[in-house]
């Protein structure tokens, strides 16, 4: 018989414990919500290019690691910690593409024949910087929404989810994903 999920009272038990410092309530922390990360990681991976470098697993532990090193944040609920790390796993995808272009700047040039060129003419981190640069310039136009976009994008939340961690209603997350859509389809179009 599988072990019931722990609830999310116990979860953000965890995170209070954590925040004073308590390094033993990580492991239950890592064994409750390590499933839900690496199910987002997988969502954004699948968004990627097939050879990408990172896997699903890499992005999570990378994500994971450098959550549990936050010492400034206050945990809210699993929601928020879920929130960080999406935006964590957006930070490091968005530098893997950076790195990525810069690297291919100081590539010597090479001949390629027609079908070597075909198979590494797309830039796989291409897509998301521009995301990412059009999501910088949307959050000078309205902060809320693009943090609801992020959310949403990146962290795989639900719109009730979005609403309960942003502090704001249902109503509201539904109007800021409209005009958010809307901005974004435009600057990326």
């Amino acid at each position: 018989m599988a072990p019931t999920p722990p609830d999310a009272g116990e979860i953000t038990h965890w995170l209070q414990q954590i925040d004073q410092g308590d390094a033993s309530a990580v492991d239950g922390l890592f064994s409750a919500l390590y499933a839900e990360l690496k199910l987002g990681a997988g969502a954004l991976m699948r968004q990627e290019s097939a050879g990408h470098t990172l896997s699903a697993t890499a992005l999570t532990h990378e994500a994971w690691f450098r959550l549990t090193e936050q010492t400034r944040t206050q945990w809210q609920s699993r929601s928020h910690f879920l929130a960080m790390g999406s935006v964590m796993m957006r930070r490091i995808l968005v530098n893997h593409a950076i790195a990525r272009r810069a690297l291919k700047r100081d590539v010597p040039l090479v001949s390629l024949t027609l079908t070597e060129a075909q198979a590494v003419a797309g830039d796989p981190g291409a897509e998301i910087v521009r995301v990412h640069e059009a999501l910088l310039a949307f959050e000078q136009v309205d902060l809320r929404a693009a943090k609801g976009v992020e959310l949403r994008f990146f962290g795989g939340l639900e719109n009730e989810e979005i609403a309960e961690l942003l502090g704001i209603s249902l109503a509201t997350v539904k109007r800021d994903w409209t005009l958010a859509r809307a901005w974004l389809h435009r600057a990326l179009g």
